[in-house]
């Protein structure tokens, strides 16, 4: 799934591609994907004529801001967007097309049909699921050292469960709490009321940089993510621990490990994240 650094590339990526354009026509051809309105379409109807004026993102959701709507997409393990001319061959697993008036079009790809699409009243997308129970941006001022200090001193939770729970940390995936957490020296079954208020700084630091470094690469490339380009990111030659199972850690030489946290895997180095703190 992409996470926070992928879905701001996708983002950065559209919002060249896309702002100023006008729909004349939007085409469904898996209505599942769309989640509100109830009805399909209504939500093709009431795009017909609406501008794009700007890709903004929530967490892991991207939102295309219109004349009168909202367009609140997200891409969960395989959806994709990318700009095609006029007449360009369509791909595999192209399941929304949006026409614009220029003869252009924006095509939404998705291999396992799992994205969804919420419209909104414009204003109004901040009031409703999915949007309304997010935790703060990692890059924001309500991310500070005291909230993530809050969050975590109450609650027995391991670590890793709450890195990952959106309605804590928005924008947090696999990827990332592995690598933060390896980076903070930090064993990923800890419980979060268990870590020193040191041991909090210093993860408070890691989470932001690791993230601010994963986007400025155009985030990570392990399967199949592609920007809306279709580039891929290179954060990932960087890792120090995630998909490294059974190569040498970067800090210590000890065999990275692949562990179940959090109903996930997990990788670590047992060396540089103990169990017991030392």
């Amino acid at each position: 799934m992409p996470e926070m650094p992928e879905v701001e590339t996708v983002r950065r990526t559209l919002k060249q591609l896309v702002v100023g354009k006008t729909i004349q026509q939007v085409e469904i051809r898996w209505s599942n994907i769309i989640k509100k309105p109830e009805q399909a379409e209504q939500f093709a109807d009431a795009l017909v004529g609406e501008t794009i004026h700007d890709v903004l993102r929530r967490g892991k959701f991207l939102i295309f801001a219109l004349d009168h709507y909202s367009l609140v997409s997200h891409l969960r393990m395989e959806g994709k967007y990318r700009l095609h001319e006029d007449g360009e061959q369509e791909e595999p697993h192209t399941h929304i097309l949006f026409t614009f008036t220029d003869g252009s079009q924006l095509r939404y790809r998705d291999v396992r049909k799992f994205g969804t699409m919420h419209l909104f009243e414009r204003g109004k997308e901040h009031d409703s699921l999915p949007l309304s129970q997010l935790g703060p941006e990692p890059f924001s001022e309500d991310f500070s050292l005291e909230y993530v200090k809050s969050k975590l001193k109450k609650t027995e939770r391991n670590i890793k469960a709450v890195l990952l729970d959106q309605k804590v940390f928005v924008g947090l995936g696999n990827i990332y709490v592995d690598e933060a957490l390896f980076r903070a020296g930090i064993h990923p079954e800890r419980k979060a009321n268990s870590l020193s208020e040191e041991e909090i700084k210093i993860l408070h630091k890691e989470i932001i940089s690791t993230l601010k470094e994963a986007v400025d690469k155009g985030g990570s490339t392990v399967r199949s993510y592609v920007n809306s380009q279709g580039q891929a990111g290179t954060f990932q030659e960087t890792h120090f621990v995630y998909g490294r199972k059974g190569e040498p850690c970067k800090h210590c030489g000890e065999l990275i490990i692949k562990i179940r946290t959090a109903g996930r895997g997990t990788h670590i180095c047992p060396n540089c994240q103990p169990l017991s703190p030392r």
